[in-house]
Order: structure tokens, then sequence, then C-alpha cells
């Protein structure tokens, strides 16, 4: 969560600053901050959005500074809780991501060696531990703080007497950017593409001294060298290219990122891993844990083997199947719960598996093996391409382990996903944004999908959505269903189909309005809903992709309809990297 960014080099820092927390600003939006060295700290902050706000950067002198983006979770949004926090004499200036857990004790000592705390937050505790050791050397000063916390931190910080910035990480994510004669720090890559191509991941432990000499990096007091290595994302992905959302432009790029992903085959080790093992367990949250479960019908129908599937922040209670492979899912490669549930799987001496987007994250250094997505960055808070390129992954793995059966399928499925971004879906959005509740059903691979459909209605438009097993209905949420309670179903052939066409009957029984996806020559199906939806002419499997697609459509139709912050939906960040 929040975005972090510093720089120091030859430019104004306070322009450089703004636009990079511009560029962070899905990582958190209730409020922002920078702060400049020239002969003082300067200090600018304030609640709301910095997209929205005018920053009088070009007030704020000097070529070293430091900048936040905050999503709050100690102390409410607010100028007082926004970074960046300072010592007592605002000598000393820090911006921070992640969560001090022993604050509370950190704060009550400092407030009795007379320390003066002007904030909720838990990030405030860090300048004063820093300005209790401060002897003229920010580097030693830092080191010795960071000693004293618990928790997650990405720390930058800057004092008044010293050209440099100190940077600290632990289970936070930060990376720095080596330019010509200038040196960045962030959160992620996003707002360094601007300036360099040349990055080095932060590890755990890691504490940075950037400079005009350049960088130095130690781990347990000592030097050590970090790979350097290079973004392979261009500046122009984090345009919007004229749409009017992030969001829309991801989706519309969706049958380009299944494409590049599906063809990028994981080597032959990673399959190898997948076939030895008796068992896997597969291990994500959010949309990511969607993404899985589908991996899970998959694998279990096509492949006869058992998949596991737990919400990351769930695995830490289990004790896991010690012979399994255990598959971390991941778009950032930050999120905590995931990482965390890695570990405790390498506790056990499980073999690891990465899935992720971003190339260099924390959870590539913590799994034995890693496949990287080819999606691309992913800016709109809500997962769209990226969720279609781990479908990618998981439909390519799936073919490698049933001998390319599906090769055919997967080369042209992207048609399918074009097929869909030109269809109209004015008749369902209409039906949906007047909904105050809504339900999504579907049976087999397509509950997975209703579970994302429904999770993308209320992250974008805040109505309330709910998926169920379309079985489930009869065990309790009837009694929800009325002539103002919408119902997108999935009903395609197959199987399902006969069971799903009785499922719909009895919602319609109870007075509720249908829109159901369907077989385009289904007209069964499109005699007894109020609204049909064709799919277009594929596979069965490519229908997994057209039907998320068009949930996708229809939740950012209706949030656009409802006039919502479609790309910065209130109180989300696009990164969870908190427990």
């Amino acid at each position: 969560m929040c975005g972090i960014i510093g720089y120091i080099g030859y430019r104004d820092a306070a322009p450089v600053l703004v636009e990079g927390l511009k560029k962070l600003e899905y990582r958190g939006y209730d409020s922002f901050g920078i702060a400049t060295l020239d002969s003082k700290i300067s200090t600018y902050k304030i609640k709301g959005k910095i997209s929205e706000e005018k920053v009088y950067e070009h007030e704020m002198k000097g070529h070293i500074g430091i900048g936040h983006t905050r999503w709050a979770t100690h102390g409410e949004p607010s100028d007082k809780n926004a970074h960046p926090h300072t010592d007592c004499s605002a000598s000393i200036a820090i911006v921070h991501n992640g969560i001090i857990e022993n604050y509370s004790t950190l704060k009550k000592e400092l407030i009795e060696k007379g320390h003066l705390f002007r904030s909720d937050t838990d990030t405030e505790v860090i300048p004063h531990l820093i300005e209790e050791v401060y002897e003229g050397n920010l580097f030693t000063a830092v080191s010795h703080a960071v000693k004293e916390l618990e928790g997650s931190y990405a720390i930058l910080a800057i004092a008044r007497s010293e050209a440099r910035i100190i940077a600290a990480r632990n289970r936070s994510p930060l990376v720095l950017g080596i330019g010509d004669r200038e040196l960045l720090a962030a959160s992620d890559v996003t707002p360094l593409l601007d300036y360099t191509e040349k990055i080095v991941f932060l590890e755990d432990d890691d504490i940075a001294e950037l400079s005009p000499k350049g960088i130095e990096i130690f781990h347990q007091e000592e030097k050590v060298e970090r790979h350097v290595d290079l973004v392979q994302w261009k500046k122009e992905d984090i345009k919007k290219g004229g749409f009017q959302h992030f969001m829309l432009k991801e989706i519309y790029e969706q049958p380009g990122v299944f494409y590049e992903t599906v063809r990028a085959i994981p080597d032959a080790d990673i399959i190898d891993m997948i076939r030895k093992s008796p068992g896997i367990t597969v291990t994500a949250c959010g949309s990511s844990f969607h993404a899985s479960l589908i991996f899970k019908y998959l694998l279990e129908e096509r492949v006869k083997k058992p998949v596991r599937v737990d919400l990351g922040s769930e695995f830490k209670y289990f004790t896991p199947p010690v012979k399994d492979l255990v598959i971390g899912v991941s778009q950032s490669g930050e999120t905590a719960d995931t990482i965390d549930a890695l570990k405790k799987a390498k506790m056990y001496n499980c073999p690891t598996l990465a899935i992720t987007n971003v190339q260099g994250s924390t959870i590539t250094r913590i799994a034995d093996r890693t496949f990287f997505m080819r999606a691309g960055p992913e800016i709109g808070v809500a997962a769209t391409k990226s969720f279609i390129a781990q479908l990618a992954v998981f439909l390519g793995i799936t073919n490698l382990l049933v001998d390319k059966s599906l090769n055919e399928v997967l080369q042209y499925a992207h048609r399918s996903i074009g097929d869909v971004l030109l269809m109209d879906f004015t008749e369902a959005v209409n039906a949906c944004k007047r909904a105050q509740h809504m339900f999504y059903i579907g049976r087999g691979q397509f509950f997975p999908i209703s579970m994302e459909g429904a999770l993308k209605m209320k992250e974008i438009s805040y109505i309330h959505a709910e998926a169920y097993a379309a079985g489930e209905l009869k065990h309790g949420p009837f009694a929800l269903l009325s002539g103002e309670t919408p119902v997108i179903a999935i009903c395609t052939g197959g199987i399902t189909h006969g069971v799903m066409m009785s499922n719909i009957k009895e919602v319609k029984a109870r007075g509720a309005p249908v829109i159901a996806l369907g077989e385009r020559n289904d007209t069964e199906l499109a005699d007894i809903v109020d609204i049909f939806i064709p799919l277009p002419d594929s596979p069965p499997i490519v229908q997994i992709l057209t039907s998320t697609v068009i949930m996708q459509l229809i939740a950012y139709y209706t949030a656009n309809e409802l006039n919502c912050d479609i790309d910065k939906p209130r109180h989300l960040a696009k990164s969870v990297t908190v427990e």
C-alpha cells in the first residue's frame, strides 16, 4: 500500500517527486506530501489526491527530496497524518510504506523522553527514533533506529545537514533507479521509467545510501552488491493512450496480453516440478485466488492431479502438505499474505513456485522457481489484464501437461477476447446501474468467474454484489431475491447446462431479473431470461476468457454510468503489502 519516491540529482527535486507520486497514486490516494532539501527541509502535505490538487512544487527548492502518497492504516486521512513526518526540530524527514507493529510502545517511550508527536500515525515514531541517536550521520542513525522497529517498512530519510537519502527496507518493496547523474528510489518501477531503465531491487534488511557519489548498499552492516536489472517496461505503457480510464485501456490490452503470455512457455524444470509433485497447493488473494480456483478445475479434470487452493491470509493457519508443490500467485509479487504463505511453505521444505507480473519482486526471491506473466504494468486498481495473464499461465501449464493437446485452441483464443470488445452491453448496464444488490451465479469453472465478476462490480461501482455456486442459492440466498436484485448467470453448454437452466428458472420464479451469458444458439436460454448476452463462438475452455471480459466490461460501464472513480476506488490500493 502507499507509494514513496525519492530523488537526488541535478534537477529540481519537487517536480520529479510530484510527477512520480502521480504515477504511484494507484498504491494509495487519501493524502500526499513531499519534502525537499536545500538550506533547510521544506515540506508540503495535504489530504486528497495529488492528481486533483494544485501543487506549487516550483516554490520548493533543492535537488534532493522525498515524497509519499498514502493509503491510511493508522490515523484517518488528514493533513496532519499525511507524510512526510519529521522529528521535533524538523531537521529530519521521512516517508514510510508499511506498518510498525510496536509503534505504541515506542511512542510512549519517546514521549516520556520529551519528543513531540503531531500525528496519529505509526510512522511518526521513525523520525523521532532517528533523532534520538542522530549525531551528524544519517546512515548510522537510521541503521540504529530500524533495529527498534517491528513490522514492515520501506523508508526514505533525509536530514537538513546532509546531501544524501537513506533508504531502508523490510517486507515492503523498494527499488532504486540509476540514471545519468541522478538517483531515484520508489515503491515500484513506474515513476523511474522517465529517467532510467537501470534498477536495483533492495532485499529485506538492506540499508542504502544515495549520494552524488552513487549508491552504497549494506546488509547487516556488511557492504553488498545488488544486481542491476534492465526494466523491460516502457514509459508509454503507463499512459492512458487516449482511453478515459486505465482500466478500460487495460481491458482492451487483454488480447495481446493473453497471446504473449500463453506463448511464454514455462521451462522444462517448472513443468517437471508440477509433474513430479503428488499434489499442488496454490495460495493467492483477491483476483489471483479466483484464477487459482480455475486452475484447480482445469488440472483436476484434465490431469487428474489434486489441487488445493488456499487464501494467502488463511494459509498461515494450516499445516502445508509437506510433499505438495506450493504455488504463490501475486500480480505485484509483493502481496504480504502470499509472501508469508510461501515462507511458511519453505519452512516445511515444500518446493515452491511463484507466478507474478513483476521482475525482481519479493516473491521471486523467495520461491524456488518463478514464472513471469506478460501483462506489463497494470495501473488500474481493479485487476483485469493481470487476471487474463494468470489464466494464460494456468492454461499454458495445463496444455503442456496434456501433451499440448490444447495448442490449437489457445493459439486463437485471443481473437475471441477481441470479439467481446466489440459487443454492446448497454441493456445489461442499464439493469445493473439501478441495483443496490446483485447476485452472480455459475457452476464448475464458471463459479470462480462469477466470483471475479462480483468482485469487479463491488470494487469499482460500489454496488453490493455476491457470487454463489448456483446450487447454493436454495441454501439461504434465495431469501434475498426480489425484483430489484439482478442476477448475472453464466450458462454455457456441457454437463452444467441442464441444471443451470433449472437454477435460472428458480430465480425467475422469485421475481428476480436475470442477465445470462450463454452460447449464441441457445434459444431456450434466451427465451427465459430478461437479458441474453451471447458468447462468441468458441470452444468451452475459451468461454472462461470471454465470460471474464464480459464481466469486466459490464462492471466498468456500470461504474462509469454512476460516475465512480474507476481507477482509484475508495478505500482500496493496488498492491496489498501489509497483512
